[in-house]
């Protein structure tokens, strides 16, 4: 699709991830975000658009963030699932994703991104909620990992 790779890391326990070039945000969410209102989505003028590759029967660390909502789609395989949990206690029963699949994770949310039975493909833009310190990496808290970080 002509997007350009900024940096990527497949050394994540779980499967790995592509970060795209900035410059490409407008057109990576026109493509897999089309019914969002991008006004809203960017105090920062930043998208953070990102490719996640969840490896079969690997799950993400149960986590949250401080200053970032995400937004994912499902581009590839029915085989992810998720957790959230709406009361920020205990995580919610798994719900399957198929491909084409849309949820949105506010800030403070805790949730848990699973692979199932094969690899899975998803498309994540960030809503950065502090415009003085755009999120990044570091901006996620672990409750839970299966890996001990």
């Amino acid at each position: 699709m002509g997007f350009e790779v900024f940096s990527q890391d497949q050394t994540r326990p779980w499967g790995g991830f592509f970060v795209l070039e900035e410059k490409d945000a407008a057109f990576f969410a026109q493509i897999y975000f089309p019914h969002l209102e991008m006004s809203g989505m960017q105090i920062t003028h930043k998208l953070s658009p990102k490719i996640l590759v969840i490896a079969p029967n690997k799950r993400l660390s149960w986590q949250y963030h401080f200053r970032r909502s995400e937004v994912w789609k499902v581009i590839a395989g029915t085989d992810v699932g998720v957790k959230i949990s709406y009361n920020n206690e205990e995580p919610a029963d798994i719900e399957i994703l198929d491909s084409g699949s849309f949820i949105q994770i506010d800030n403070g949310e805790r949730h848990r991104l699973i692979g199932l039975n094969n690899w899975g493909l998803v498309a994540e833009i960030w809503r950065h909620t502090d415009s003085n310190q755009p999120s990044n990496e570091e901006d996620i808290v672990r409750l839970q990992d299966d890996f001990g970080r």
